[in-house]
């Protein structure tokens, strides 16, 4: 415990409150992405293929074979599709996928936000480093110690590198995420169409039955 309190206090000492600040930033990040990848593997985001098979099914006139497969689907879009079957109307079906769609998307303007500014706050203790160095060398009068600048420097620009640092991960991280999101939404709108205005059933053979002429 002592230890890892001498490297907090040696990163304080270094970089500043800054650095500190994009630290907790970071661990803060860390946790919502980790928040998110189980999330989506609760929810089976991405993993749709017996609710494909359940809703080919159900196209193609079979009932009972849409229900199978239907029941064999961990995903969060089951409930939409058995909905669908149900008769309910599309809109209503659009409503109910796009309340699951806002779960699944919380936490994105957190990284959006930590990806836009984590740099700013990087350039902004950049700043502040660059002000106390020329103080600094603006205190040391005729003896100017070219180190001086050049230290205070380099540890102001510690803070724009951490920043970036921070922001960059951050931003592919929420890129997977969205692309994710914008492939789910294609296939949720597939499945309600499909669900909703099947064309196997034109073709049943029941009804091809019933329109046989009776022949005296």
């Amino acid at each position: 415990m002592d230890q890892a309190m001498d490297q907090m206090k040696a990163v304080f000492d270094l970089g500043g409150p800054v650095v500190m600040v994009l630290l907790a930033v970071s661990v803060a990040t860390v946790a919502v992405v980790l928040y998110k990848l189980w999330q989506f593997a609760a929810a089976h985001v991405g993993r749709h293929q017996a609710l494909r098979m359940a809703v080919a099914a159900w196209d193609a006139g079979d009932r009972a074979a849409a229900r199978d497969a239907l029941a064999r689907s961990g995903s969060y879009l089951a409930p939409l599709v058995e909905a669908a079957f149900d008769g309910r109307d599309r809109a209503r079906l659009q409503a109910m996928a796009e309340e699951r769609f806002v779960r699944l998307e919380r936490g994105f303007r957190y990284l959006d936000s930590v990806a836009q500014l984590a740099p700013l706050l990087g350039l902004f203790g950049t700043v502040l480093g660059m002000i106390e160095a020329f103080q600094s060398l603006q205190a040391a009068g005729a003896q100017v110690d070219p180190s001086i600048l050049a230290g205070g420097i380099w540890v102001a620009l510690l803070t724009t590198a951490v920043g970036l640092v921070v922001a960059m991960p951050t931003a592919l991280v929420l890129a997977w995420f969205e692309g994710r999101m914008e492939q789910e939404r294609v296939v949720a709108d597939t499945l309600i169409l499909t669900a909703v205005a099947p064309s196997g059933v034109q073709g049943s053979p029941e009804i091809e039955t019933d329109m046989v002429p009776v022949r005296g």
